[in-house]
């Protein structure tokens, strides 16, 4: 696993593997190791990038706003690493990210894997989001751990790994505060629901039956916005799927990276 920098070392990240890219933008409550789970067996397949969102593992943080974080990372493909036919898998902010990014840029890459993500949010959806930004203001990143937990898995998960909630608190207090309030604000900001026709990516959404982040309301509204989106729901599964059943996660995304 090599370390990479892009945009002027303004983003960091990791790389392995060889063949066909695949760019990976993981979630707010959780880093780019959530894909570890995962890594073999896409490796073993694609060159896969593990870009660290800003404000993460070095990346340099950036101020709120959706149309700015999908220009930011869009500047991985003008840099001649990545082609057109990148394919770039997204879960939660990372996938809104991903989103607003095929949005504005999708003629620069090729097909999406959106896992467990919104296109906007309810006024309940807004209001979490607003809730731990202010927690984070006057309290620290460690205070949501519990927060974080509960969002990224569900009760009968954490029953039987009750390390999770720990876990969570390491991997919180290692962003920039910073950062992790932009990204809230940007997501109580977002919504991308009207311009979901434009994408042109081949899209597969895929969505855990239980993720409290993002409910499978959410992640169908995204899906039937999308032209010709599919559709997969994981049982019994939270918001992250590569990191809490991957083998479930593989099995849903390999057929369609396939193509």
């Amino acid at each position: 696993m090599n370390e990479v920098k892009f945009a002027g070392g303004e983003l960091t990240g990791v790389q392995l593997g060889a063949g066909r890219d695949i760019v990976i933008l993981h979630s707010l409550l959780v880093d780019r190791t959530a894909f570890d789970p995962v890594l073999d067996e896409l490796a073993a397949r694609f060159r896969v990038t593990l870009i660290n969102l800003p404000g993460f593992g070095g990346s340099r943080p950036i101020p709120a706003g959706i149309e700015g974080y999908a220009d930011h990372i869009a500047r991985l493909f003008e840099t001649g690493v990545f082609g057109s036919d990148t394919i770039v898998i997204g879960n939660g902010f990372g996938g809104t990210v991903a989103v607003a990014m095929a949005i504005r840029h999708g003629a620069k890459f090729g097909p999406l894997v959106l896992s467990d993500v919104a296109a906007g949010f309810p006024p309940e959806g807004r209001k979490a989001f607003e809730v731990m930004a202010d927690k984070v203001t006057h309290e620290g990143l460690g205070s949501i751990a519990l927060i974080a937990a509960k969002r990224v898995f569900h009760d009968a998960y954490l029953a039987a790994h009750p390390q999770a909630i720990e876990v969570r608190r390491q991997s919180l207090l290692k962003i920039a505060p910073e950062a992790f309030i932009a990204a809230c604000n940007t997501l109580v900001g977002t919504d991308l629901v009207p311009q979901l026709g434009k994408i042109k990516n081949p899209t597969l959404v895929v969505y855990g039956e239980l993720d409290a982040a993002t409910p499978p309301a959410l992640c169908k509204h995204l899906a039937s916005g999308i032209p010709g989106a599919q559709i997969i729901e994981l049982p019994g599964c939270g918001h992250c799927p590569p990191l809490e059943q991957p083998d479930a996660f593989l099995r849903a995304v390999l057929p369609f990276l396939a193509h």
